[in-house]
């Protein structure tokens, strides 16, 4: 896992959304929930995938005590074959319950998203923004419309991976939305600093391409 996975800024908000098993999800991804639920006139949901466990939030702030977390045991705790299950059931269980579906991954949510996407039809649309540990297997295999938001530093979606889900996903023969948000870097979707310009554009942008994004795919069909 990169350093940029860790770096981050708590937003100044309080979330909205009722809670129920959101116990411990970081406060930033239940911001983006209410806008996105809000904006998109849409139910929204964010599964817990680690188990309740979580890394302080005083600790993923301050560098000099990053040593404290074994990030390997975690990812080896919390990895795609341990977490797949959860994601899919999740998902068969929002179909049964709902007309149309979309998913929203940011970083490790991203490989999540791709898998939901396949041709099991769990889900109508997706997006991501700096997806983590996605596999070109994985887009290969996208079957509905698939939006991307590539920050330009990004170690996990590196330049081959680009590069690839540019010429893979275009001859997939669904609906493809790159953007690419030059001058940031991984995580600036879901930690970005709102105090900084570059990044507090760069993180309305990708909220408001998202929005545009579900409500053409989720509403307007």
């Amino acid at each position: 896992m990169s350093d940029c996975c860790l770096r981050g800024f708590e937003w100044d908000a309080k979330p909205q959304g009722r809670e129920a098993t959101l116990e411990g999800t970081f406060t930033n991804t239940r911001l983006l929930a209410d806008h996105y639920a809000e904006e998109v006139g849409a139910t929204v949901y964010i599964p817990v995938l680690f188990a309740g466990e979580i890394h302080p939030l005083n600790v993923l702030q301050d560098q000099t005590q990053w040593h404290k977390l074994d990030l390997l045991a975690f990812l080896e705790r919390n990895a795609k074959h341990i977490r797949e299950p959860q994601v899919i059931d999740c998902a068969k269980t929002l179909r049964s319950r709902h007309r149309r579906i979309g998913a929203i991954g940011l970083c490790y949510g991203g490989w999540a998203t791709f898998r939901l996407g396949d041709n099991r039809g769990l889900v109508d649309c997706i997006s991501t923004a700096h997806p983590y540990l996605l596999e070109k297997c994985e887009i290969e295999a996208v079957a509905v419309p698939v939006q991307i938001m590539a920050p330009e530093f990004d170690p996990m979606f590196t330049d081959e991976l680009k590069e690839f889900s540019n010429q893979t996903i275009l001859r997939q023969g669904v609906a493809y939305d790159y953007q690419y948000f030059p001058g940031l870097e991984h995580a600036f979707a879901s930690r970005g600093d709102p105090k900084n310009s570059g990044e507090r554009k760069g993180m309305e942008r990708e909220k408001n391409s998202a929005v545009s994004w579900f409500r053409q795919w989720l509403l307007e069909m």
